[in-house]
């Protein structure tokens, strides 16, 4: 199967406005994802999808590969679309987060492999064991359930599993879900025409409208999240862990 990943970058930020084109390192942060997302081996292309000429102008000078949007997608999986609709010889599309410079190779592998893996499933998504009660409990932190054969059952902000009678005193409290996605382009192409359901609107949890329209969504788990840059401190934090790596 051909696959491709698709990094959806935008200027606007409410917290960290022009993230794409930071660039104490050196370099800008699209740059750190997109060499991130090319060290997959199962990638054949990594692109760009934006809606700035700045955040353009950054990847051609890097060497990297973009493409220009419509500037009026209400979420990342929309703007990805437009890309995929663009690719029609391709059979996978990642969606690369495009705040995660940490990203790993293998976990974005691991999403094509279960797509290859799982003919039924149209999504596929990643999460990691809970190990903290804050995380837990947090509904920024969005947790998932699944199947014995690794199918979602349901997402929320909310603790799911709710632990009635205490928590475990070894082992995962749950599941975190990490916002990294594999489609079948085809579905991806149908997704971005669905509307909102009623429980993606009451979570605010887009992958609900999957579940919701009937669609199994297949998880892999990975140990360890990647880091996303949400605030100028997580920014600063991933700068000095940059500085500190290995050339």
């Amino acid at each position: 199967m051909r696959s491709v990943g698709v990094v959806p970058a935008r200027f606007a930020s409410t917290r960290l406005p022009g993230k794409p084109l930071l660039s104490e390192t050196g370099r800008p942060l699209i740059q750190h994802v997109v060499e991130a997302a090319q060290r997959a081996t199962r990638l054949e292309r990594v692109i760009v999808a934006t809606d700035d000429a700045r955040i353009a102008d950054a990847v051609r000078a890097f060497g990297g590969e973009f493409a220009m949007t419509r500037a009026d997608h209400p979420s990342g999986t929309d703007r990805v679309a437009e890309v995929a609709a663009g690719l029609p010889d391709v059979d996978i599309i990642v969606n690369v987060q495009g705040d995660e410079p940490e990203v790993s190779g293998e976990a974005l592998d691991l999403l094509v492999a279960l797509l290859e893996g799982d003919a039924d499933a149209p999504m596929a998504t990643l999460a990691t064991p809970i190990r903290s009660e804050a995380v837990y409990r947090d509904p920024s932190c969005v947790k998932v359930v699944c199947s014995a054969a690794g199918r979602s059952l349901y997402f929320s902000r909310s603790p799911i599993p709710l632990h009635r009678d205490a928590l475990p005193a070894d082992g995962p409290l749950g599941l975190l879900h990490l916002g990294l996605y594999a489609y079948r382009r085809d579905f991806l192409l149908k997704l971005a025409t669905l509307p909102p359901s009623p429980l993606e609107r009451a979570e605010k949890l887009e992958q609900l409208r999957v579940l919701e329209a009937g669609f199994p969504i297949v998880v892999g788990i990975v140990e360890e999240p990647s880091i996303g840059i949400d605030t100028p401190e997580d920014y600063r934090r991933f700068v000095e862990r940059w500085l500190k790596s290995p050339a």
